[in-house]
């Protein structure tokens, strides 16, 4: 059985959600059943971000970062994670 495409927002809506710096507040859920992405219900919340990698060696990080970069169509590359390396709230930058 194929596993089901993530559930994802449009681009425009998620770099909507970044400030003037291209920063985008990220709360992430490790070890889900599915990734899926969900726009926050009010526009100052962060964005959920929901992946299947584990919370281990950065392994979830780097799902993330991989999910975002694929939903606002650019490369993994161009995503950094400023803050948040340990924690389920995380700051992304989006680099033009």
């Amino acid at each position: 059985m194929a596993r089901p495409k993530p559930a994802i927002p449009p681009a425009a809506a998620i770099i909507a959600l970044a400030d003037a710096e291209g920063r985008i507040e990220v709360r992430v859920t490790p070890g889900a059943s599915a990734d899926a992405i969900a726009l926050p219900p009010s526009p100052d919340g962060p964005l959920s971000v929901r992946t299947t990698a584990p919370p281990e060696d950065g392994k979830a990080n780097d799902a993330v970062l991989k999910l975002i970069a694929k939903s606002v169509g650019q490369p993994a590359s161009s995503l950094e994670l400023v803050r948040g390396a340990t924690s389920r709230h995380k700051l992304i930058r989006i680099r033009t």
